[in-house]
């Protein structure tokens, strides 16, 4: 069964990057439970797929603290996640933004 879920995203991946969301991480969603699926079956790619469209949705915080360099993302969801985790397209809008910031 888990072949269904490996389709259905191999099927999502033909459509133009233009036409889809940007993930927020670094490993996509897609990616992430594909890899899920494949490694660990059917229902755990079931499971990671609500995982990620319960954190990777609208409605997240950016966290810029200006006293470190350090950035964080609080997902909708409550969980933090780090800048090594982020989208690479992500990241280089992070560092646009912060080239704006005062006392940066």
């Amino acid at each position: 069964m888990k072949w269904i879920i490996l389709i259905a995203i191999r099927i999502y991946w033909v459509i133009p990057k233009k036409f889809r969301n940007n993930c927020l991480f670094k490993e996509s969603c897609s990616h992430f439970v594909y890899r899920t699926a494949k490694e660990k079956g059917f229902f755990c790619g079931i499971a990671a797929f609500f995982l990620r469209k319960k954190q990777c949705r609208p409605g997240y915080q950016l966290i810029i603290q200006q006293s470190s360099p350090s950035v964080q993302i609080r997902l909708v969801d409550g969980t933090v996640i780090l800048e090594n985790e982020f989208s690479d397209k992500l990241v280089r809008e992070i560092e646009l933004l912060k080239n704006f910031l005062p006392g940066t």
